[in-house]
């Protein structure tokens, strides 16, 4: 327990200092942001600033902060203070900065803003990456929260021969289109709110029983074993670094999270309420992330026979298991979801909790697709101020979604291939922004204060380069070659955004006296 509430001390106390600092680095002013500049009543509209907090965390809180640890935490109690460093440091300060910039510049989309402060290439090659992520995040959280809505609040199977199933995800489906087409307050910021209530009190919910229950979470300086599953062991042998960050992803660090800190620069009505809006949202998925990474600590070290989870080896490697009506049954990452809210808050907190569970994917996939949808139009050129012109754009982008939501499902390996690729090109997203971060401080002179974006832009040009080098779904190369290709690779990176950065950033200058004035 003392692990975790050094954690949780590292997050309040550190997320606190280290904020403020990061607002005093930018600086921001009561100079006009876009939501007035350019109101155009659908995308540019201003919003209290209350609403943008919680639709941020909303847009930016998916499956990751939960499904992540549940995973993450296999490697031991360090993850309780491995992801609040990280989220302080590393994805507090990208989103604040991300979200920041893009209000200063006029409230531009991410691959502007690539485009603006490196070049042509690198901004080819981001407008690519970034929208087949942000492709993918749509096909992934209907799938994610259609499955646990299935089996964990209605009891179906969830399987594709259940028409349920299809019913669930086609629901999602049409929410997602609505929601993608319509203006952003008429649709996302009238009912999000509500969702953003249900999640933070099914996490506190969690939080407040880990601290009154009597529960038994490992602590870092104690043997890693606990329900007679080793945590030392699997850290040793399951590579820690990259395997471990690519896997928590989105409670530590997310590039996706850039794409929608962008989205909000649009209708956030002051400058000075970037704090709350990016870097505390960011701070609130960490705690998130946190809790949900001790109460499956708690879950394993009572083990499936007191209603918690058993660990035990498979053909594919270690799996969870609970018990069932005919003893010990496997299950998945998703169903361990349930067994926590069940365990925790009981048969009615527990389905209060899942309801917030099932809201954060689908609050992340509406929003993903809504910036895919910004994204095309502005690489494009095309004026979508109306709704019919919406409509037609994006019913092309939905049909080929849900076509791909067929295949994942078809296929039992599908869904695990699209989701390992997400979650690397997730974290590889970070680095082109992380990049332009450090542009952006040297272009406005600020120079001194590059060590802030450089510090995770080395690490996890590390962690994916090595990640997708060893990893079975990449290059399948020995560990020792991937990390010798990674280091190479990071020393390209930082190598190249010092010699952009170097050379001056006139038209960061230039952005910044035209907003001034």
């Amino acid at each position: 327990m003392i692990t975790f509430l050094i954690g949780i001390a590292i997050l309040v106390v550190g997320g606190s200092f280290y904020g403020r600092f990061c607002e005093k680095v930018f600086q921001p002013d009561d100079r006009k942001t876009p939501a007035y500049a350019k109101n155009d009543g659908v995308d540019y509209v201003p919003m209290p600033k209350w609403k943008n907090s919680l639709i941020n965390l909303l847009n930016i809180a998916g499956t990751g902060p939960i499904l992540g640890p549940i995973q993450g935490v296999l490697f031991g109690p360090i993850a309780l203070i491995t992801i609040p460093i990280g989220c302080v440091i590393g994805g507090a300060m990208h989103d604040f900065f991300c979200g920041m910039i893009c209000i200063r510049d006029g409230g531009t989309q991410m691959p502007d803003m690539i485009g603006k402060y490196t070049n042509k290439h690198i901004y080819r090659l981001y407008t690519i990456f970034v929208s087949i992520v942000l492709f993918l995040v749509g096909v992934v959280f209907i799938y994610t929260p259609g499955d646990i809505a299935a089996t964990q609040v209605f009891g179906y199977g969830g399987t594709p021969q259940e028409a349920s199933t299809w019913v669930i995800y086609s629901v999602i489906f049409v929410y997602y289109l609505i929601a993608t087409i319509f203006p952003i307050d008429k649709i996302i910021g009238k009912i999000y709110p509500i969702f953003g209530a249900i999640l933070l009190l099914s996490a506190v919910g969690i939080f407040v029983m880990l601290l009154t229950k009597g529960v038994n979470i490992p602590e870092i300086w104690k043997p890693w074993v606990a329900g007679g599953f080793d945590f030392g062991a699997y850290f040793k042998s399951g590579f820690f670094i990259p395997n471990f960050f690519v896997t928590v992803a989105c409670g530590i660090l997310s590039g996706f999270h850039s794409t929608q800190t962008a989205l909000i620069s649009r209708t956030i009505k002051s400058e000075r309420e970037g704090r709350a809006t990016f870097y505390n949202m960011m701070l609130t998925e960490g705690f998130i992330a946190l809790v949900w990474a001790a109460a499956t600590l708690v879950m394993i070290s009572i083990g499936a026979e007191h209603a918690g989870i058993t660990m035990q080896m498979t053909d594919a490697g270690w799996g969870y298991f609970m018990q069932g009506a005919d003893g010990l049954q496997q299950i998945s990452a998703t169903s361990v979801v349930g067994v926590i809210c069940r365990n925790m808050l009981g048969p009615i907190g527990g389905a209060f909790a899942l309801v917030g569970v099932i809201v954060l994917p689908i609050t992340s996939g509406d929003t993903a697709l809504r910036a895919f949808r910004l994204m095309l139009a502005d690489i494009f050129k095309l004026k979508l101020e109306t709704p019919i012109k919406r409509i037609l754009f994006a019913v092309p982008i939905f049909a080929i979604v849900y076509i791909c939501l067929i295949l994942a499902k078809m296929n039992a390996a599908g869904f695990n291939v699209i989701w390992r690729y997400f979650g690397w090109s997730n974290q590889t997203m970070a680095i082109f922004a992380l990049s332009c971060i450090v542009i952006y401080l040297m272009g406005v002179g600020k120079k001194k204060f590059i060590w802030m974006p450089m510090i995770p832009l080395v690490f996890y040009s590390f962690v994916t380069t090595s990640y997708i080098f060893s990893t079975q779904v990449g290059f399948a190369l020995p560990m020792p070659v991937a990390y010798t290709i990674g280091a190479v690779f990071t020393l390209v990176v930082v190598v190249a955004t010092i010699i952009r950065g170097s050379k001056g950033n006139e038209a960061c200058a230039a952005g910044e006296v035209a907003e001034e004035n």
